[in-house]
């Protein structure tokens, strides 16, 4: 990197809650916050948002006409954005938008092609409400924001390549501030049957404590889990006098494995090795205090990133922690919830633990934290993120 990007500007929402303090005393309950719900007669363990914050996307939709029709997932992701512009005090800069999301708006594209099996024809609304730059678009009309405005779908890693993005335009001197994150509301029939099908999803009729044994690297059958969520960062190379710098962006790499499946990983994960090596150019890797993994509970994709962690960092394993073994997989949201929660660590100067992981907790407050993220395809990424 050119120069450390500053985070100025942040708000998340997740099954955890919608703000800081919510979401860490969720962070420090011992629990999973995963719970059964019955899709088409079909039960599944999920991560639902909160009741609270499913009322605020209600209020949204309900305040503006043209709101009516939008997505969940284009109004979880208006909700982040005002939060975040509002910490990061952009009243009046322009900015550049990058807002992606791997399935886009399933809730919609569902119903709207239900609609088209039994009638034959298409509603209105159908191409503009579920074309995935939707959510930037609605984003920047929201925030009255005329700056450049575009999304894309890198499926798991999308939320981390839209991190990507914005560096690359602030240190080309394209724009000054760019706001960056994704959003995911996959908890469709056709999106949980599609997980279901490939035989990673989590068994419904098991009583374990932790339906989602992501980072359990010694489990016998897949546990992953959906769940919605969404985040954004407010970035600049350029902070202002006024406003509070959260954290900076050290690091950042990124990968894509050539892959004789569209959903495999190499067994050392070749494409974590390469990410999370070009994330610590230049940086002594013994000073990275904890490593936020990507495991989506599935046993070749944790497996994959631990043989990874253990060639990039061969004298000894930094903490290893995760947040889906509480709240599941996000899909495109899951890199930056696991950028939120580095910034919790951070800030709160506390580590937190996978509660079936035993590993020895650092004596020193997490200070430097890498940030995994991988999706379908291989495509890894890593951001490296600081006091």
């Amino acid at each position: 990197m050119k120069q450390p990007i500053s985070i100025v500007g942040a708000s998340f929402i997740s099954p955890l809650g919608q703000t800081s303090d919510e979401t860490w005393q969720s962070y420090l309950s011992p629990s999973s916050f995963l719970k059964q719900k019955l899709v088409n007669d079909v039960p599944y363990f999920v991560g639902r948002l909160t009741r609270t914050t499913h009322k605020e996307l209600d209020k949204i939709r309900a305040e503006n006409i043209k709101y009516k029709d939008l997505d969940p997932s284009v109004l979880m992701a208006i909700f982040v954005a005002r939060e975040a512009a509002k910490e990061a005090n952009w009243s009046t800069q322009t900015f550049g938008v990058n807002l992606g999301s791997s399935r886009g708006a399933t809730h919609l594209f569902e119903s709207y092609h239900q609609i088209f099996i039994e009638t034959q024809k298409a509603q209105t609304l159908t191409s503009p409400t579920t074309t995935l730059g939707n959510i930037s678009s609605w984003v920047a009309n929201d925030l009255q924001n005329d700056g450049p405005t575009l999304s894309h779908s890198i499926t798991c890693s999308t939320g981390l390549h839209a991190v990507l993005n914005g560096i690359a335009w602030l240190q080309a001197g394209m724009v000054d501030h760019f706001m960056v994150g994704a959003s995911e509301a996959p908890l469709t029939p056709f999106t949980l049957a599609q997980m279901a099908a490939l035989k990673i999803y989590t068994r419904a009729d098991q009583n374990d404590t932790f339906p989602c044994k992501a980072m359990d690297f010694h489990k016998s059958q897949n546990t992953m889990a959906l769940a919605e969520g969404a985040g954004i960062l407010c970035l600049t190379n350029s902070p202002q006098p006024q406003q509070n710098v959260i954290a900076r962006i050290l690091g950042m790499g990124y990968a894509t494995e050539l892959l004789s499946h569209g959903t495999s990983i190499s067994t050392n994960g070749i494409c974590f090795q390469k990410s999370m090596e070009m994330a610590l150019k230049g940086i002594d890797s013994s000073k990275v205090d904890a490593v936020i993994l990507h495991t989506p509970g599935t046993i070749q994709g944790d497996l994959a990133e631990l043989n990874a962690l253990k060639k990039v960092f061969p004298n000894d394993l930094p903490f290893m922690t995760n947040n889906k073994w509480k709240i599941g997989h996000t899909f495109a949201s899951s890199g930056i919830l696991s950028m939120e929660m580095a910034l919790e660590m951070i800030k709160r100067k506390h580590y937190l633990e996978v509660p079936y992981l035993s590993q020895n907790v650092p004596n020193s407050p997490p200070k430097l934290i890498l940030v995994n993220a991988v999706g379908f395809g291989g495509n890894a990424v890593s951001i490296l993120v600081g006091e």
